[in-house]
Formats: C-alpha cells, structure tokens, sequence
C-alpha cells in the first residue's frame, strides 16, 4: 500500500493512458504549449509526476525536477541505435549488432558478417516492418540504398520468441510469438499466432532484471531463448495489445491495478 508521503505527492497525466487512475489528474483542456497556457502554469505549480508528457516535454519536466512516468520511455522509443548501446554498455544480452555511417558500408558489413543477416530502419518502425533478412549482395544493395545509417545484426534462426511487458516493475504479461511459415519475423501483427503456456519463470525474472537496468518503466521487451540464457531483441516501448486482447485482458484494468497496489 502507498505510504504518507507517496500520498502526498501531487500526480498529473498529459496523456489519456492512465485515465482511468482516479488518484492522478487529467487536465480536462487540450494542452497548450504556450508559456502563459493555464494548464503548464498548473502542472508546472502543483506537480511531483508527470505522466505521459509527451516527447517533446519529458526533458523539460525532467530539467525542472518533476518525476516523469514512464522513465527512459519517449528517449529510447523507436531508437535502435540507442537501445543496443544501451544493452552493450550494460552488459545485457543482445544480438552482435553493429551500425555502419559512411562510406564503403558494403565492404566493412560484409568483413563483420556472414550472409543471412539481418537489416533493419535504425529509427523508426515497428511492428515488423522495414526489417528484412538480407541473404545476397543484391539484397544488401537494396538495404543500403533505402536505409542510413545502416543498422545490421546476426541472423539467429528460431520458430518463436517471448513477448514480456514489463509497467512499473511487474510483469503484466507474456507469451510466445510464433512466426507464419517461411517468415523469420514473429510479429504478431504480421499474422503471427501466440501461445500463453509454458512460459519460463526464469524469462520473467531475466525481462523484469532488463527493465530495472535500464530504467524502462513501461516497456514491451522482444526476447529470444539461447542456450540457458536469454537475448532482448528489441524494447518496444508502444506495444500492440493484440495478445492482451486474446488472453482476455484489459488494459485499462491494469493500470487501475498499478495504481490500487502503489505501482505508480
């Protein structure tokens, strides 16, 4: 249960996620960014957190001292350049990646790996999309002629992945993506069928223990089984809620949860 000065704190929302969390305002005006706008003058006056502010006012909250949820969020989101720095300087298990600027990339991908691999857009992206297994030349050509940087990693075979959401720390949910036939990506919005036994408790520690390093507060981690261990393959910090959807939860229902427990 929250204590005294966690109920003390004085909690705003900017976004509609959280709308159902009684115990945190919404402003009930469109927000305006402008300096004599009410509702900034209120938020910046009364607020200790602020939820969901929005890109570009996340490090603005964070420069004057305001808890921002949900932490390394809007900074990492869609990046992935920065999430695999991130993983390589935390020592967290990922895929050999490597981001090639400049010139003569042909030359120096192909010193550094072996066909197939994989190639995806650096920034931007999702749900599968712009990613692509490159297996000749003529493919990387194509990739190199559309995408810069170029954002290349080890193809590791495998017929399915977890999906582990992580809000505030706990596990909301998981399950195993498991790809269409002849498509090495496992996305569920590509057609991908889920699967909800079996899932190792180990992999739930292993993505809370992920969160927790690099400060993902919400976060929709793609992990793949290797050996005894684990690999993150991508943090998505918007995730579908198709696999909410057909395990039969709601979201909304959750985050009330978040905030009954003292998550948030």
């Amino acid at each position: 249960m929250p204590g005294l000065l966690e109920n003390s704190r004085v909690k705003y929302a900017l976004g509609r996620h959280l709308r159902v969390c009684r115990s945190i305002r919404q402003p009930k005006e469109a927000l305006d960014l402008d300096v004599n706008s009410e509702t900034i003058h209120r938020v910046l006056g009364e607020a200790s957190d602020v939820f969901y502010p929005g890109q570009v006012l996340d490090p603005l909250f964070k420069a004057l001292g305001k808890r921002v949820f949900p932490g390394n969020f809007y900074s990492f989101m869609g990046n992935k350049i920065r999430q695999s720095l991130l993983f390589q300087w935390l020592g967290i298990p990922h895929p050999r990646t490597k981001i090639y600027y400049g010139a003569r990339k042909e030359e120096r991908i192909l010193r550094d790996f072996s066909f197939p691999f994989v190639g995806k857009r650096a920034v931007g992206g999702s749900q599968g999309k712009e990613v692509f297994l490159i297996r000749d030349e003529k493919e990387l050509e194509t990739y190199l002629s559309l995408y810069h940087p170029a954002y290349v990693q080890e193809y590791i075979p495998a017929s399915r992945d977890l999906r582990i959401v992580v809000f505030a720390g706990h596990v909301i949910h998981a399950y195993w993506r498991i790809g269409k036939p002849g498509d090495f990506r496992h996305n569920v919005s590509r057609g991908g069928s889920v699967e909800f036994e079996n899932i190792p408790e180990d992999a739930l520690e292993f993505a809370r223990w992920v969160a927790e390093r690099c400060g993902f507060d919400e976060v929709g981690l793609d992990i793949l089984p290797r050996g005894e261990s684990y690999l993150v393959l991508e943090a998505n910090m918007v995730y579908g809620l198709e696999g909410f959807r057909r395990r039969g939860l709601d979201i909304n229902k959750i985050f009330s949860r978040a905030e009954k427990e003292g998550w948030i």
